[in-house]
């Protein structure tokens, strides 16, 4: 690997499907913890209820691609309304608790055996994605551009997958931008400061909180078929609660609340993996680090970047674009 190719790389995954899937399902956290206070450690289930949805409906099912999507946003309801109910009384600690159980619960069914026939237990579920490339309009090929010697080029497949990203990464955007300039909206931010002065003022904090819920979760299994269409198969590990956990990362890096966060977070998280990653790479080939081989690379790198982040909360918790007053967790 050489610096061309770590910059190629670099470059491309600001850009990339990870950052595009990624940034979808952490639009969907800022509207949960940034916006409305909500602790929900289970968005990783959202994201993987939208991905079998899509896949099951397609190969278990036999029907068409676009009826696979409608299943999976209706099975993304329905888990938000199931979670809802019985957690959004809770406090914050305690709704975190329950989330993060519900996504686990919900991860090792897609991966039971008794459901193998469903959901093809670990193995997953592939071969689910041709009506959606059906609808490329790139010929086949490689397509970009030389920026410098630096170069950036993209298949025919991948460029679909990521120009549709975008296109959902901006109507979100836009779409909780003029939500959150709405009285709704202001009602969202006000339960995050003080959900008893708003219910004393009449408002129907469940209700609200049950909205913000399944606004939340519906954009967040966007990524979840980003994620099965860009690689042809869903698999329930994929879904775990280190999924979620990457998405809080992501929220708070790029500042919570703010309608560009997430999408500045995912970019600058997947940026600096990969940078990181090619930086110790070469240094290892090249003799420059000693104290770990290429094969260790991949854990260093987690290490290094986790330290950054870690210095960023300690001197700017709010992250890049945030204020500190949008990220308070008041578990009331």
């Amino acid at each position: 690997m050489d610096w061309i190719t770590i910059f190629s790389t670099t470059i491309k995954a600001a850009i990339g499907v990870e950052t595009v899937l990624y940034g979808l399902a952490a639009i969907g956290i800022n509207i949960h913890f940034g916006y409305t206070g909500l602790l929900n450690f289970g968005q990783a289930a959202f994201m993987g209820v939208a991905g079998y949805g899509l896949a099951v409906t397609v190969t278990v099912l036999g029907l068409p691609f676009w009826i696979g999507i409608i299943i999976g946003l209706a099975a993304a309801v329905l888990l938000a309304i199931i979670m809802g109910i019985p957690t959004l009384h809770l406090r914050a600690d305690y709704l975190a608790i329950v989330t993060i159980a519900v996504a686990e619960i919900i991860r090792l069914v897609f991966r039971s055996v008794q459901f193998k026939s469903v959901f093809g237990g670990s193995d997953g579920r592939r071969g689910f994605s041709e009506g959606f490339y059906a609808l490329n309009p790139f010929p086949e090929g490689d397509y970009g551009f030389n920026l410098g010697p630096v170069p950036l080029f993209f298949p025919h497949w991948q460029l679909w997958v990521i120009l549709v990203g975008w296109v959902l990464i901006a109507l979100c955007c836009g779409m909780v931008y003029l939500l959150m300039k709405s009285p709704w909206g202001r009602v969202l931010k006000a339960i995050r400061e003080d959900e008893d002065a708003v219910r004393s003022l009449g408002k129907n904090v469940f209700s609200y909180k049950m909205q913000s819920l399944i606004l939340g979760g519906v954009v967040g299994c966007l990524g979840g078929f980003v994620y099965g269409l860009a690689f042809g198969s869903v698999q329930p590990d994929i879904f775990g609660t280190e999924t979620t956990f990457f998405l809080y990362t992501m929220v708070i890096l790029g500042g919570a609340a703010r309608v560009l966060g997430p999408i500045v977070g995912s970019m600058m998280f997947w940026v600096l993996l990969v940078l990181v990653y090619g930086i110790l790479t070469e240094a290892v080939s090249s003799g420059y680090i000693t104290f770990m081989d290429t094969s260790q690379v991949g854990a260093f790198r987690y290490i290094f970047v986790g330290l950054g982040l870690i210095l960023l909360l300690v001197f700017r918790p709010q992250g890049i674009f945030g204020d500190k007053r949008e990220i308070a967790i008041d578990a009331r």
